[in-house]
């Protein structure tokens, strides 16, 4: 069976994430793109030879009766729109993350695709990225040994590429990145994430929606080796650095993980026991050797923009599960649901703690 997919949405990542991967699906044919810009569906539907529409909903589309499924890529405001419109016309629906703007909004569509017995699911596709794999496969075998505490960490550089649209949303980019984080330590920890305390700071930009910094810290039990131990995890964001980082740490007893997400590269350091000269040498070696190991692996692909990033496992999934009616394992609504309540328990947080700042 080949998935016939409308494309919703011809922005960045749609051209530059979606597509390709879509295209490189042996068991998927683009029916067409959908997008508001008649110059932007125009022109990524002629780079790949597809027809195109302009408009808000896909069910519009000349070539929306003749697909199974719709991938929408469109800015965050359009996810509730766009998957409904799918749903109700009897679509299976991925779309990418943000899942939508409020909870009441992820669970009308969950509750749609059951009653629609049609598949939902979310682009969560840095926690299938070759990196997290090793990390995970690390904390299985017991490498790491006892897990001791999770931290990951984003710093952002204002000065990059960034959507158009993202000072609309709430609390600004906080709301379009912090899913990535969320759904890698959320299923570091096997869903057992609890929110203890969030901690915000505001912009230095009065105007701007965006926090200037935002720590929120869960506890989890995301080690089987310690059974009934909770462990802290951080999620640590900077909106305002002088450079664009992602990494994931992950300490245990007998040696800690990192996960350079950007750059797809895992590095193990061992305990380093005294902490003596000799010793931290070595953790320098290691950690060099393994870094740029990683990037003559993974410096090329890089570099032409061909990183995954998971996203075909992600789109992998999604097909299969288009084809077999079992809903996408680690992305499907109910992860969607579960990665946007987290989102919005820390929103709740971060506003708490700005209102105490400004009471103070």
């Amino acid at each position: 069976m080949v998935l016939s997919v409308t494309v919703v949405g011809a922005g960045w990542v749609s051209t530059h994430r979606h597509i390709p991967t879509l295209q490189a699906h042996p068991g998927v044919r683009v029916a067409g793109v959908v997008d508001r810009s008649p110059e932007r569906a125009r022109a990524a539907a002629e780079a790949i030879g597809v027809p195109w529409f302009a408009g808000d909903l896909p069910s519009a589309a000349p070539f929306f009766a003749s697909s199974d499924a719709v991938v929408c890529g469109t800015a965050p405001f359009a996810h509730h729109r766009v998957a409904t419109d799918a749903l109700e016309h009897g679509k299976h629906v991925l779309t990418e993350k943000p899942f939508t703007m409020t909870v009441a909004e992820g669970e009308e569509l969950l509750a749609l695709a059951e009653r629609s017995g049609k598949q939902l699911a979310i682009v969560h596709n840095f926690q299938f990225a070759s990196s997290f794999a090793k990390v995970e496969q690390w904390i299985a075998s017991g490498r790491l040994g006892d897990l001791r505490m999770v931290h990951a960490i984003q710093m952002s550089n204002p000065n990059r590429r960034l959507p158009t649209w993202y000072d609309d949303l709430p609390f600004g980019l906080f709301y379009d990145e912090a899913p990535h984080l969320l759904y890698l330590v959320r299923r570091l920890s096997g869903d057992t994430l609890q929110p203890v305390t969030v901690v915000a700071h505001p912009s230095s930009d009065p105007a701007a929606s965006t926090p200037s910094v935002l720590e929120a810290h869960f506890s989890a039990r995301p080690s089987r080796r310690a059974p009934g131990a909770t462990v802290p995890v951080i999620v640590q964001m900077n909106f305002e650095a002088a450079v664009s980082e992602w990494h994931v740490v992950v300490s245990g007893t007998r040696g800690t993980a990192i996960c350079d997400v950007f750059r797809d590269i895992a590095v193990f350091l061992p305990d380093d026991g005294l902490h003596e000269t000799k010793a931290v040498l070595g953790t320098s070696l290691r950690g060099t050797l393994a870094h740029w190991g990683g990037y003559v692996r993974n410096g090329l692909p890089h570099l032409r923009g061909k990183l995954s990033y998971g996203n075909d496992e992600v789109f992998r999934r999604f097909v299969e599960a288009a084809s077999t009616g079992r809903p996408a394992k680690d992305i499907g609504g109910a992860d969607a649901l579960a990665v946007l309540r987290l989102m919005h328990d820390v929103m709740d947080g971060a506003r708490r703690s700005l209102d105490g700042r400004a009471a103070g």
